[in-house]
């Protein structure tokens, strides 16, 4: 399978949370970030768009413009270190993320198609788990408005098919789960 880099949304101001640093905080012992990290450890580039942290894994770091701009401005920044054809873009809250989503995320992304995202068990659009044909999304950004604006102004634009998660096991949480409240948190790490 072709090479791929990960772009991981590291910012935003966990208003939810009370404006803590929700990428730190912990999930069956690991950080949210790490936990994120470990699932797209087979990119040749990680890149952690947000304030630095500690972290277990290689990565760059980004910062997006202006600070505080929203996903799309973090995307523009991450995309900015990446160099393999494909990146997958996914959140720093997504406890339950795998490798194995990862992977058919970017699996046969096809001539005809720029990206691939999962969708919910609503339908639902999840733009935060989702595979881009790099050169696709860095021609979609230039000279686009990329503050305060989301991920689908854009890459809402760009020809992608949706994956449905198919859990191997039926027990697992969807990886589109994210932590943006202390109850979102709190039944995370009763799951682990």
């Amino acid at each position: 399978m072709a090479h791929f880099d990960a772009i991981v949304l590291a910012g935003g101001a966990a208003r939810r949370m009370g404006g803590a640093d929700k990428p730190a905080q912990l999930v069956g012992g690991r950080t949210l970030l790490d936990r994120v990290l470990t699932a797209v450890a087979d990119a040749d580039r990680s890149v952690v768009v947000g304030p630095q942290r500690v972290v277990t894994h290689s990565v760059r770091w980004a910062r997006e413009e202006p600070s505080g701009g929203g996903p799309l401005a973090a995307l523009a920044a991450g995309l900015a270190h990446v160099t393999a054809d494909v990146f997958v873009l996914v959140a720093a809250d997504l406890p339950f993320l795998e490798k194995a989503t990862v992977t058919a995320l970017r699996q046969d992304l096809g001539l005809d198609l720029d990206g691939r995202l999962l969708v919910d068990d609503d339908g639902r659009a999840q733009w935060l788990c989702s595979a881009w044909r790099t050169a696709a999304v860095k021609l979609a950004l230039n000279g686009a408005e990329v503050a305060h604006r989301p991920l689908r102004a854009v890459l809402g634009e760009l020809p992608f098919d949706s994956l449905r998660w198919q859990p191997q096991d039926p027990g697992l949480a969807p990886p589109w789960t994210d932590c943006d409240t202390e109850d979102d948190l709190r039944r995370a790490r009763d799951r682990v």
